[in-house]
């Protein structure tokens, strides 16, 4: 397996870029996994501290020891670390049941047990379309909520996220694939954190190529942040 692209560092944390296809967490069953693979690249253990799926590519923050991994897991938890994304969803969000550009996405989402509403701030980007089927890039900021909440939030609200068989449109999705879209299309672009020496930083990345290709075949290829 390749090395993980490590972005930023200091005493507390490491910044990196997951590829899609990763689990972040090992398991049974699981051969990979970027807290085990990561721990031997750097020849030590890691520490996580929030979670991104599978599929999803993008910036994860893993701590370098307990201490540090107790720290930043409430700053997460209370909101001081800000989580962005980008989506690539079939159709466009639906508020109040009309399609809008720019708004709050909010759910209900139930995990072991808890129900737990759920909100993401959103703005649709640009649109295109792949096969006859309408596409919107979607930029949206993660305020509260538990593991798979975008995926949910954006298929409970009309616009599930391309290549999401198990949240989204399955039907759909099997026509883009012959469009070339076989990857869950969502990644974390970027995130701000709070640092003791800098105060708060943002980092960016890229989309992965995956995406990149994905928006090309919907006719937005010039999109590659929330600035396209």
């Amino acid at each position: 397996m390749s090395p993980f692209s490590i972005l930023f560092e200091d005493d507390e944390l490491l910044l990196i870029n997951k590829p899609a296809g990763v689990p972040v967490q090992g398991g049974k069953g699981i051969l990979h996994s970027l807290d085990d693979d990561l721990s031997a690249q750097i020849g030590y253990r890691v520490h996580l501290v929030h979670r991104l799926d599978k599929e999803t590519a993008g910036l994860l923050l893993v701590a370098k020891n307990a201490r540090a991994a107790a720290k930043w897991t409430n700053l997460i938890g209370e909101k001081s670390v800000v989580k962005e994304y980008l989506a690539l969803c079939i159709g466009q969000p639906q508020v109040s049941g009309k399609s809008a550009h720019k708004g709050v996405l909010s759910t209900s989402v139930t995990a072991h047990g808890k129900t737990q509403e759920a909100k993401s701030a959103f703005e649709v980007l640009a649109s295109g379309s792949a096969g006859g089927i309408l596409l919107s890039l979607v930029h949206l900021t993660l305020g509260t909520g538990r593991m798979h909440q975008i995926r949910i939030q954006l298929a409970q609200n009309g616009c599930p996220i391309v290549a999401d068989d198990q949240h989204g449109n399955f039907k759909t999705n099997k026509l883009l694939r012959k469009e070339g879209m076989k990857r869950l299309c969502l990644c974390a672009f970027r995130i701000t954190v709070p640092l003791a020496k800098d105060g708060l930083k943002t980092f960016t990345v890229e989309l992965p190529p995956h995406m990149q290709t994905a928006l090309e075949n919907a006719g937005m290829g010039d999109c590659r942040f929330s600035g396209c």
